[in-house]
């Protein structure tokens, strides 16, 4: 899908002011993560302003009945005394004061649902969010209602699987389209590009970076690096935000290069950053990178200990060193400050699945698709554990589930190959390498499979090809060397021109000859060096014999006229 700017028109200086102004509206109401990534906005903004129009950019504050009484509130909602903060403000009719009272019911009510883990009931878990839906609801069509009290609906809405929150969060960015907020929540109920292309959104540039996030969410990367590439180069050029969602497309592409080159310029400009950090970590962890990562996770802990993204980012590094059990530590204690935190959730089902305990690895991944169900990652993830415990047509649905949301990633594809493989779905199994080979096998896995089923259907001479394009590949990318699955591709075409007749004794004294050069094919190698060395000379010997005999002088038969020729015995 892809996303133009073309109608991009609108002034640096007016983006400025709205970011000032919702950033000022977001403080008001606790929307703290919001404002601060507001005020983030705001300043790589206003680095392309003049200093002194910039300067000049102030928030028009309202006046507000109850004063003292909306300060009180607000004090006890910073310092996380929600109860409080909901008591004083009960009766309220302005807006802002009626936003932080059912906001701050809201964040008391989730802050019990963490604290009391022995309390597993459902019903529990969102008593407070069925009275809360309540009393929004009658708040509709009312002169207090405006787009903030209408993202928090949507919240709740989400929060309870309700089918109406998608429509409720489009009203929500419809009425306030500079609540960031709003849209990440309306981001994550968009399953799929017919969804996206159906929404109804506003005419304002925050629907750009909206775009820019959902394609990267629904995994469609080149549309998403293009948008993100093109906002970075105009007036969000200096923002820290789109360098780290360009970053996390190219760790999505994987170019892990591109990425950690993006992730590193950002940490020059902020050192105390630790906002996508947690993916950097990743990125290091792929590269097997460990002095890196280990600064990394050392600045970040130095920085805050108790941020989830330090703590994913010191499970990554204990994870590297194979110290698996450190890593499940620093995951639980992610997780106990963000239990929806569906990352952390997928690498600690990564690292169970390194202790072999599968059914605890099952239990993360499930954890993390429920937290986020495009997630392909923790899909994959549950594939895989179920292949180690035998159980293919679970592994499959699993494997179908992580390719549909990664329809053009071969290790999807392989996977897949590799569950139709063992339930003797060999035609389903070569499709799938194939389409692997042909969307860009980065391991050169694919061919190698793709020759294997061509082996078992019998189509020896496709096996044959499959073999040397994989070999061909292998070696184009530098990859494979004194690998064993090379010897196998070259014993396996030594013994196919062997038996394919004199013409290819050559060839097949060539891959016979690569096949002693590997420990697992070197006694095969050896056995047919000696058959076609002996078979060079039942060749050579037939070849000799056929000459004696032309050379034979010819005798006349019944008489010197007779012209019946025969070769003497």
């Amino acid at each position: 899908m892809a996303v133009v700017l073309d109608d991009f028109n609108f002034e640096t200086v007016v983006i400025a002011q709205d970011l000032l102004n919702a950033g000022e509206e977001c403080t008001q109401r606790g929307l703290n993560f919001t404002a601060k990534w507001l005020a983030e906005m705001d300043f790589a903004v206003t680095q392309k302003l003049d200093p002194d129009v910039a300067d000049s950019l102030e928030y028009q504050q309202p006046k507000r009945k109850g004063r003292a009484r909306y300060i009180l509130a607000k004090k006890y909602f910073d310092v996380k005394e929600y109860s409080r903060c909901a008591h004083y403000t009960q009766g309220c009719k302005d807006q802002v004061s009626m936003f932080l009272h059912y906001y701050s019911r809201y964040m008391a009510g989730e802050k019990i649902v963490v604290e009391d883990e022995s309390d597993k009931s459902s019903e529990t878990k969102i008593a407070h969010l069925k009275l809360l839906h309540q009393d929004l609801g009658r708040l509709r069509n009312t002169a207090q209602w405006d787009g903030y009290l209408c993202y928090l609906h949507g919240l709740v809405l989400r929060k309870m699987d309700l089918p109406h929150a998608l429509q409720v969060l489009q009203d929500a960015v419809n009425l306030t389209p500079l609540n960031w907020a709003a849209w990440l929540e309306l981001a994550n109920l968009i399953k799929n590009s017919e969804m996206l292309s159906q929404l109804k959104l506003p005419d304002c540039w925050m629907k750009y970076l909206f775009m820019g996030h959902i394609l990267g969410e629904l995994h469609l990367d080149e549309a998403a690096l293009s948008l993100y590439e093109k906002l970075h180069q105009g007036v969000f050029e200096h923002s820290l935000y789109v360098k780290s969602q360009i970053a996390k497309i190219y760790y999505s592409l994987r170019d892990g290069i591109q990425a950690a080159t993006k992730f590193s310029e950002i940490r020059e400009e902020d050192p105390y950053c630790l906002d996508a950090m947690d993916v950097y970590s990743n990125v290091l962890y792929v590269q097997i990178n460990q002095p890196e990562l280990a600064q990394l996770a050392h600045q970040a802990f130095a920085v805050d200990k108790y941020r989830v993204e330090t703590c994913c980012i010191v499970g990554n590094y204990y994870g590297l060193r194979g110290q698996h059990e450190k890593a499940v530590l620093y995951l639980q204690r992610a997780l106990k400050l963000n239990p929806h935190y569906s990352y952390a959730w997928t690498i600690m089902g990564h690292e169970n699945i390194e202790m072999k305990n599968s059914n605890a690895a099952i239990a993360c991944y499930r954890k993390a698709t429920e937290m986020n169900m495009r997630d392909f990652r923790a899909w994959y993830g549950l594939g895989q554990a179920y292949e180690i415990l035998k159980m293919p047509l679970y592994s499959l649905y699993y494997y179908r589930m992580a390719q549909s949301l990664k329809p053009d990633d071969s290790r999807m594809l392989v996977a897949l190959g590799d569950a139709y493989d063992k339930l003797e779905r060999l035609h389903d199994a070569k499709k799938c390498y194939w389409k692997a080979h042909c969307v860009g096998d980065l391991e050169c896995i694919a061919l190698l499979r793709l020759a294997k089923t061509y082996d078992k259907l019998k189509e020896t001479d496709h096996a044959a090809a499959a073999y040397c394009d994989y070999l061909r590949d292998s070696e184009k990318q530098g990859s494979g060397e004194g690998d064993e699955h090379h010897g196998q591709a070259y014993l396996y075409l030594a013994s196919y021109y062997l038996s394919k007749g004199p013409q290819f004794l050559d060839l097949a004294r060539e891959y016979a000859q690569k096949c002693v050069e590997y420990p697992t094919t070197l006694a095969d190698g050896k056995a047919l060096l000696r058959e076609v060395a002996q078979r060079c000379q039942e060749e050579n010997s037939r070849d000799q014999n056929s000459i004696f005999h032309s050379r034979q002088p010819l005798r006349r038969v019944g008489g010197e006229d007779s012209l019946n020729l025969v070769f003497t015995p």
